[in-house]
């Protein structure tokens, strides 16, 4: 017994369209030997989505049963023709037949599919994701720390470069940096720094006055402002201000393409971006810190003249007094090192960025963040090293 359907009829008022997409698709259900358990439902013509809709119809309204799905005669088939002949396989437990090798594919990546939401990955506990991402973050810190050690090394090898072939040298490339470094942030460091004097002799006499001891108040703004505070919050400023920008400057350098281009044309970039910033960030350093100290000082000059009674000029050359040429040495040591690490710092995380403008940003506060972090371990160092000397 055979059972079919009518083919869609066309109708002249229809718009015309190539004969593919004016292509119907039809079914017909064949009884198998046993009766319609085993029936054959065959499909045929254009499974695509413009017309399987009318199709769908007819097959609910119809409601076949077989045991088998013939595909032999479909002429055409889409995505959504696939996932109407898995649902009525699926639907009737048939047996899919005769399918095309386009058709094969279509539905075997439909099966991927429904395989992969149909069992989601399980959930790791919370012991195994523990020591899988501290294993990730010690990987990765092993990678960072060799790849800082290859930007190292090839600014060791560009200055080498450099010294055996002088005319290399970008001089005006350096007094530019120099000038964005130095001269542009002298009124903010000095702000700051004049600031920071007021509060350390202002809280020092304070604390100084339950014993009596407030002229020790210009021992304690000046051995801090020489040794430590002037040095350390110039670092600080620095990373903040030139750190980040020389980490903003390079990454987008790197993210337009600008890096590879000097590179094509035969420039360095070691020589052209990081040289020079380097230098202007060791150089600058010294200037800057030396500079904070003295603004610190006349900060406390400044408020010891109407909280303590201390003449302005009295306390100036009181500094030379009490406080010894060593502690001057010991922040000017500190300053171009403090200098490097915080150059070095901005043009690393600079010269990796790689992908997007969000990873400029993201390279940019990495800069600023280790900078600081580095200045703080290593001021630490430093003021255990020059102890055991005995620059106490």
């Amino acid at each position: 017994m055979i059972t079919s359907a009518k083919p869609l009829a066309a109708t002249a008022n229809l718009p015309h369209y190539p004969a593919t997409m004016r292509d119907g698709a039809d079914f017909e259900l064949r009884a198998g030997e046993s009766g319609a358990s085993d029936g054959v439902l065959a499909l045929s013509g254009s499974l695509r989505v413009h017309a399987i809709g009318e199709l769908d119809r007819r097959l609910s309204e119809a409601a076949p049963g077989f045991a088998r799905l013939d595909l032999s005669e479909v002429n055409d088939i889409d995505t959504s023709g696939a996932w109407l002949v898995m649902r009525l396989a699926e639907h009737q437990q048939a047996e899919i037949v005769g399918a095309s090798d386009k058709a094969a594919r279509l539905m075997q990546a439909l099966s991927d599919i429904r395989e992969s939401d149909a069992e989601p990955p399980l959930r790791e506990t919370l012991l195994n994701r523990t020591i899988v991402e501290l294993g990730q973050i010690v990987v990765g810190w092993g990678r960072g720390s060799l790849s800082i050690l290859s930007f190292l090394g090839a600014l060791i090898v560009t200055f080498g470069e450099l010294i055996r072939h002088p005319g290399r040298f970008r001089g005006k490339a350096l007094v530019h940096q120099m000038q964005l470094v130095g001269i542009n942030a002298l009124f903010i460091i000095g702000l700051m720094s004049f600031l920071v004097g007021i509060v350390i002799a202002q809280q020092g006499a304070v604390q100084l006055r339950q014993f009596g001891a407030e002229i020790y108040t210009v021992n304690l703004t000046g051995r801090l402002a020489f040794r430590e505070l002037g040095v350390l919050m110039t670092a600080i400023m620095v990373a903040g201000r030139s750190g980040s920008a020389f980490a903003a400057q390079i990454g987008t350098m790197k993210l337009t393409e600008e890096v590879d281009a000097m590179r094509t044309i035969g420039v360095s970039p070691m020589e052209a971006l990081v040289v020079p910033r380097v230098l202007a960030g060791m150089f600058m350093m010294v200037v800057l810190g030396f500079y904070a100290s003295i603004a610190a000082i006349i900060g406390g000059a400044f408020i010891s003249a109407f909280t303590l009674g201390i003449p302005f000029f009295n306390f100036l050359s009181r500094i030379q007094d009490v406080v010894p040429l060593h502690d001057l040495w010991v922040g000017l040591t500190k300053a171009p090192v403090f200098g490097l690490i915080v150059a070095v710092a901005g043009c690393y995380q600079g010269m990796q960025v790689r992908s997007n403008a969000e990873e400029v940003g993201q390279r940019t506060t990495q800069a600023v963040v280790t900078a600081i972090f580095a200045v703080i371990v290593l001021d630490a160092f430093f003021a255990i090293f020059f102890t055991e000397i005995g620059w106490a």
